[in-house]
């Protein structure tokens, strides 16, 4: 395929196929829908304490932790597409549950646990699914384009969702956005229903059990000399790259004396990086040496890290923001195709379960390791071992051979 290098004309590029851009239209409504229920969810927790709003948050992210491998399995065997149908049915049922519980009794701590607990089942379940979908609706060709896509979509939402959230719990509480977030999934569930796989894959044996197919998911990971090294860069810049956007932002804006409004330019700037990346990169492509690429987001977030650490002014601040969420961006695009292409056909959703699930680890190790050293020494420091460790992990992927020399075809 012609690449970001390359010469070839944009216009001799096909068109995704519609399919991929029903689907991705339905699915990402439902993102949408779900971003602004997670803001509802935190925002009515909170009214109950700290204590509580941990706990909401952990009963999310235990079962989809623990689950995820299992996730990707049932995928594999039961098809993508009907693991999602299923999920979207259960999320649609539970959130008119959830409103129509809601309005009558309110927002009751055990209510909020108990919501929490299916999302994050459920998420365990369809996150792998729907991360295989791409390789299942368009070509392998197409397939780099049509992630950036995804990835680009999946941003905006995440841009729009949580003001959206606010807006509509203001106006209509927990019950209005519980509402809302049924209608996007009703939504999903007609799309899905109404798309089907436009290409075939193969499915796992019919004798293996699930728990022998999630092992055997990380068996094939870990053997394999191009997902081995691209699973571990994952984990580098969740370690190292995504605490810089969620954790470090506020820590460093208080250090430098900013206020609110400058901390969310900064991470508005590190969205728009990463919006502007994958749009490009959904028009022209990708480069023609995708590991090489994956490797080289992380080495240009480095710098945009210092910067962000350093800034003396706001606007220094933002532009190195906007640094961050391309070399964020340009991984993102590569790191998922150079997945999904290396994959067999028959662990599509246990490589994803895995992809997940290195990345969740990660992160929980990273924020509260870097947390604690904020604390310690001070947020410009764990920026400053943030930039070192996403230089280093760029660099090693550029040494590796595996990861240089694969090339997208």
């Amino acid at each position: 395929m012609a690449s970001l290098d390359t010469a070839r004309p944009v216009s001799a590029r096909p068109a995704l196929p519609r399919v991929f851009l029903v689907w991705l239209v339905g699915t990402r409504a439902s993102l949408f829908g779900d971003a602004v229920l997670y803001f509802a969810l935190g925002w009515a927790a909170s009214a109950h304490g700290g204590g509580m709003g941990a706990l909401v948050l952990t009963a999310i992210t235990l079962p989809r932790t623990l689950l995820l491998l299992l996730g990707g399995a049932v995928g594999d065997r039961f098809g993508a597409r009907r693991v999602m149908i299923t999920g979207d049915v259960v999320m649609l049922a539970v959130t008119l549950v959830l409103a129509l519980v809601g309005l009558r009794l309110g927002a009751s701590p055990w209510l909020l646990v108990m919501v929490a607990v299916v999302i994050g089942t459920v998420d365990a379940f369809y996150l792998p699914a729907t991360g295989s979908m791409p390789r299942r609706l368009v070509g392998k060709d197409q397939l780099p384009r049509a992630l950036a896509m995804q990835q680009a979509g999946g941003q905006i939402v995440s841009l729009l969702g949580a003001p959206a959230g606010a807006v509509l719990v203001a106006a209509a509480g927990l019950t209005g956005a519980a509402a809302a977030d049924a209608v996007t999934f009703a939504i999903a569930l007609v799309v899905l229903v109404c798309v089907r796989p436009a290409f075939d894959v193969e499915r796992p044996p019919r004798g293996e059990g699930l728990l022998a197919g999630a092992v055997d998911g990380v068996r094939i990971a870990v053997g394999d000399p191009v997902l081995r090294p691209a699973l571990l860069l994952t984990a580098a810049a969740a370690c190292f790259l995504l605490p810089v956007v969620s954790l470090l932002n506020p820590l460093l804006a208080r250090e430098h004396g900013w206020s609110a409004g400058v901390a969310g330019l900064v991470a508005g700037g590190q969205s728009l990086g990463m919006i502007a990346v994958a749009l490009v990169a959904s028009r022209r492509g990708t480069m023609e040496r995708i590991g090489r690429g994956a490797a080289l987001g992380l080495c240009v977030s480095a710098p945009g890290i210092t910067a962000v650490a350093l800034a003396d002014t706001a606007a220094v601040a933002v532009a190195g923001g906007i640094a961050v969420g391309a070399g964020s961006g340009i991984f993102a695009c590569h790191i998922g195709p150079l997945v999904l292409t290396n994959i067999p056909d028959t662990h599509l959703a246990r490589m994803q379960a895995l992809l997940v699930l290195v990345q969740s680890l990660a992160l929980v190790v990273g924020n509260n390791a870097l947390g604690a050293l904020a604390d310690a020494q001070g947020a410009t420091l764990a920026a400053a071992v943030c930039a070192a460790g996403v230089c280093a992990a760029g660099i090693v992927g550029l040494v590796l051979k595996p990861i240089r020399r694969l090339r997208q075809e």
